[in-house]
């Protein structure tokens, strides 16, 4: 956690859930157990069924920076270093003399991104699996998600389901418009985005952050308001019929 904000960023209060507005309403399927899907050029694709389990797990507290210009100062995140991850779990699983260079991100809402491996082995980058002392909560993620503190929030993707290593570039599609998108995203470098200076874009993301913080609060209501409305069914029609086994016995 840095003393001072990075060029161009300014401190929020509160960490909202945000992102691209196409993804707004669109909710991991899965978000208790986490399992976790490894392909590539070089490795065979398997399901990975509690990836964390038996890696040595820390904790670190750092600043969460969005492309647009807000930060989130001092979250406390606990999961697995993904350095730790890939040293169990992908490098005894590359065939002999093959060499990773970039890693696709894709997670259970369809969103996707790509870092270099150099940048997720650095000793900050986490899968997370808690933050603040809590399980991940839908809003930030849950049930799993990269933290990458060096990099945009966009590189940190959220309901992480799926990795894909590359020998080359990541043959993934950017899920915003291919400017906004930087294959680094560094927060030092101001990497905002492709071809255009950092600088440039402040005024422009900025305009975008009160509307889009808005429209993932309603989206998350919504959706909050529809699980307990699908629970409240579940346990009526569980009531119902375990009455009507109970009516049912008592007749016999």
């Amino acid at each position: 956690m840095n003393a001072e904000l990075p060029s161009g960023q300014h401190a929020r209060e509160d960490f909202p859930r945000f992102g691209l507005l196409q993804y707004a309403n669109r909710f991991p399927r899965e978000t208790e157990q986490i399992r976790l899907r490894i392909s590539g050029e070089c490795l065979n694709t398997e399901e990975l069924d509690d990836p964390l389990a038996g890696l040595p797990r820390t904790e670190q507290i750092s600043d969460f920076h969005c492309v647009t210009t807000w930060s989130h100062r001092a979250l406390r995140w606990s999961g697995v270093r993904f350095a730790d991850f890939y040293a169990h779990h992908i490098a005894p699983r590359l065939a002999p003399g093959s060499q990773v260079a970039t890693v696709a991100l894709r997670g259970q809402d369809g969103y996707r991104t790509s870092l270099p491996l150099e940048d997720l082995l650095a000793d900050d980058v986490l899968l997370a699996d808690g933050l603040d002392g809590k399980p991940l909560g839908i809003e930030h993620g849950a049930p799993l998600r990269i933290v990458a503190p060096a990099h945009y929030g966009y590189k940190s993707l959220k309901h992480l389901s799926r990795l894909e290593f590359c020998q080359g570039a990541p043959k993934v599609k950017p899920a915003a418009l291919a400017f906004m998108d930087h294959p680094r995203a560094r927060v030092a470098f101001e990497e905002r985005g492709r071809w255009l200076p950092g600088w440039l874009l402040r005024p422009v993301y900025r305009m975008l952050i009160r509307p889009t913080a808005a429209h993932f609060a309603k989206a998350m209501t919504r959706h909050t308001v529809q699980i307990a409305k699908a629970t409240q069914a579940t346990l009526a029609t569980q009531i119902t019929s375990t009455t009507s086994i109970t009516g049912d016995s008592a007749q016999r």
